[in-house]
């Protein structure tokens, strides 16, 4: 199984912190931000990694990141994206790397407090399609939202709903089977000029291919806003904090 993490953007919304750098590359608390996707990705058995960055700063991430030695890893892979055209557009990219595997697809700026290792078993052994994580939270009016049959299966994910129609807001990380390619070129943009992920993941839906895992401990959209990343870095460090007095 690959993994991929998506990186590009120019972090608009934590400027002026991104002037000069990628967000990704912004601490969170004792470690740059993208150490932590990526560490997830290793603890939960993939090393075979791509990075899609992206903007004024790409190759900041070789000069931090290198070869991913200091993950375990024997290779890391990177490739460019070269405008802001979405999620769906950046995952489109990795198609030569991903080479029909299965794939991990996490944001660069999500980050979580538990393993990932129990969700991608269950995709390994899952016959194809797809698989979300889903986090409940307060307020998911600005994240896809997943709704609900009466029987707890997913009938619609509604992206950034004014009325949401549950709590259980749509994380960061995405695992695809390898038709998730040509789902992508099927994609128009949407009125924001991107390829939506909340598109593709419909399209699993709507075939009957969609599963979903839900996550306990928390979870944190460090790219946001500036409250968001603010929030980030408290909740690490307590999170960090704990384990180390266990």
């Amino acid at each position: 199984m690959k993994g991929v993490v998506l990186a590009g953007g120019l972090g608009t919304r934590l400027y002026p912190l991104t002037k000069i750098t990628n967000k990704h590359l912004l601490p969170v608390y004792d470690e740059p931000m993208i150490y932590y996707p990526i560490k997830s990705l290793v603890e939960a058995g993939i090393d075979d990694i791509m990075i899609v960055c992206g903007g004024n700063h790409a190759g900041e991430f070789l000069r931090l990141l290198g070869n991913g030695a200091e993950f375990g890893l024997k290779h890391l892979n990177y490739t460019y994206q070269e405008r802001e055209g979405g999620i769906a557009e950046a995952l489109g990219l990795c198609r030569h790397f991903v080479d029909g595997d299965k794939v991990v697809v996490f944001l660069g700026d999500n980050i979580i407090g538990e393993s990932l290792a129990d969700a991608v078993r269950e995709f390994e052994h899952q016959n194809g399609g797809a698989r979300i994580l889903l986090k409940e939270v307060e307020d998911p009016t600005d994240y896809g939202v997943a709704k609900f049959s009466d029987d707890g299966e997913i009938v619609e994910i509604i992206e950034k709903p004014k009325i949401p129609p549950s709590k259980a807001a749509v994380v960061g990380i995405y695992m695809y089977d390898s038709q998730v390619f040509d789902i992508i070129k099927t994609l128009k943009p949407s009125d924001r000029g991107e390829l939506e992920i909340t598109d593709v993941n419909n399209a699993y839906l709507k075939m009957g291919k969609l599963r979903y895992s839900i996550l306990k401990d928390f979870w944190a959209d460090a790219g946001a806003s500036i409250e968001a990343y603010f929030d980030t870095i408290r909740i690490v460090r307590e999170h960090k904090l704990s384990g180390r007095k266990r």
